[in-house]
């Protein structure tokens, strides 16, 4: 009998251990899976870039006159313009050129940079016409003739504002015969023909007058000689809707500066 109470109090302290086991696994808190945002690198979203707008009114003046600038801009935190430096993202301004300029507009955020330009012609008048009496003009009209037999204007191809070898020719004697002639100052101007908008031409023509006035200075003759002056399509040499009459129009022409 002693050792049957023995073994019977042996198996009550296994069950009471058990029961303990089992109370604290059951007792024992679940693990919490992490949220799904909570996991893994995070995203970033970034926004939209600026957007930027530059006009100009008008587009075209003669020099002295003032032209508005007008910008509009979103999602800019900075704007700039070349020329008048930070601006508010929204405005309008009245600036004088002294020269052909094209303005230049920089709108910038956290997200990118977006820009604008808008180009505004300044147009040189040509210088009035002597006065004086008969013989001064008789005098300006001989030293003309003899200025155009020397100095034959250069041509260019539709479009453009490259010289051809043809004009390279004219430019090239023009120089010599200015060279020959220090006392001579000399007007360049541009032209187009009648086709494209006003403002379009009025840029060619300033871009062949340019051109031919660096081939003049690469020849020898100094810079300050010579002027230049874009008459675009407003004056006409030829007034025939045809090639050949197109071709009269699209030149640089050289006449004494007075």
């Amino acid at each position: 009998m002693p050792q049957l109470h023995v073994r019977l109090h042996h198996v009550a302290a296994t069950l009471a251990v058990l029961a303990s086991l089992t109370l604290a696994t059951g007792c024992h808190k679940k693990t919490v899976a992490p949220p799904p945002g909570s996991m893994g690198p995070t995203i970033e979203t970034t926004g939209p870039a600026p957007t930027a707008t530059l006009t100009a009114e008008p587009l075209a003046i003669e020099l002295g006159q003032s032209v508005a600038l007008n910008w509009r801009t979103t999602n800019a935190t900075s704007v700039t313009i070349d020329g008048l430096g930070p601006v508010v993202p929204n405005g309008t301004q009245m600036v004088a050129p002294a020269n052909s300029t094209n303005f230049h507009l920089v709108a910038k955020n956290d997200n990118g940079t977006t820009e604008a330009n808008v180009r505004v012609t300044v147009r040189v008048a040509a210088p009035p016409a002597p006065m004086g009496d008969n013989s001064g003009a008789t005098g300006n009209a001989a030293a003309d003739a003899i200025f155009h037999q020397n100095v034959q204007d250069a041509f260019f191809d539709y479009d453009s504002y490259e010289l051809r070898p043809d004009a390279q020719t004219a430019a090239a004697a023009a120089a010599a015969y200015l060279n020959q002639h220090p006392e001579i100052r000399v007007l360049v101007a541009g032209y187009s023909d009648e086709r494209g908008s006003a403002e379009y031409n009025l840029a060619l023509g300033e871009n062949r007058a340019n051109a031919a006035r660096t081939a003049l200075i690469s020849a020898g003759v100094t810079a300050n000689r010579i002027r230049i002056v874009s008459y675009g399509k407003e004056k006409q040499f030829c007034t025939e809707s045809s090639e050949s009459c197109w071709q009269q129009n699209r030149r640089a022409q050289f006449s004494i500066d007075r």
